[in-house]
């Protein structure tokens, strides 16, 4: 069965209509990373990242870990992603820029992958509405099963993005 989501609020809406933050969320998804390790990470500004990191952290996207000591002397806080975004719709929040913004998160993650180590699949489709729905949520039973799944040890990183859209192209 398909995980019940529960409406996101307004805060924690905006806090998902942002790439980098999903960006981030992704890079400390099963490890925990400093600041300056999403920046360098991410090609960005510390300052501009601790701003994005904050803002998850607030609104429960992220959490801290426990200190630990950074180099001369310094003491660093690692972040580690909650999961808290898998159980949450953000689409009846009244925030605008969710979707765009995950699409942007994938569209400049998979400009760093070799486009050959990626599997690339097209499908045109005419569904009913009934059809549609059952797309949907057999879909998302494989999507929850492999989300609730813990890491695999010693297993490697993998993103998956899914686009199920009407083809207007075809219905003119």
């Amino acid at each position: 069965m398909a995980t019940k989501r529960r409406p996101a609020t307004e805060a924690e809406a905006r806090a998902l209509a942002s790439a980098v933050r999903l960006r981030i969320l992704r890079l400390c998804l099963d490890q925990a990373l400093t600041n300056k390790e999403i920046a360098d990470r991410l090609g960005a500004n510390p300052a501009t990242t601790l701003h994005h990191v904050r803002k998850l952290v607030e609104t429960g996207f992220l959490v801290a870990e426990p200190s630990r000591p950074g180099p001369r002397g310094s003491t660093e806080i690692p972040y580690r992603a909650t999961g808290k975004s898998w159980e949450m719709d953000v689409r009846e929040s009244g925030v605008t820029g969710g979707r765009t913004a995950m699409l942007d998160a994938f569209l400049e993650e998979i400009r760093l992958v070799d486009i050959e180590e990626g599997s690339f699949t097209r499908l045109g489709l005419r569904l009913t509405p009934e059809g549609h729905a059952e797309l949907t949520e057999r879909l998302q039973e494989v999507f929850d099963e492999f989300a609730h799944r813990p890491p695999a040890p010693g297993g490697e990183a993998y993103s998956l993005f899914l686009a199920v859209h009407k083809d207007v192209s075809r219905d003119a």
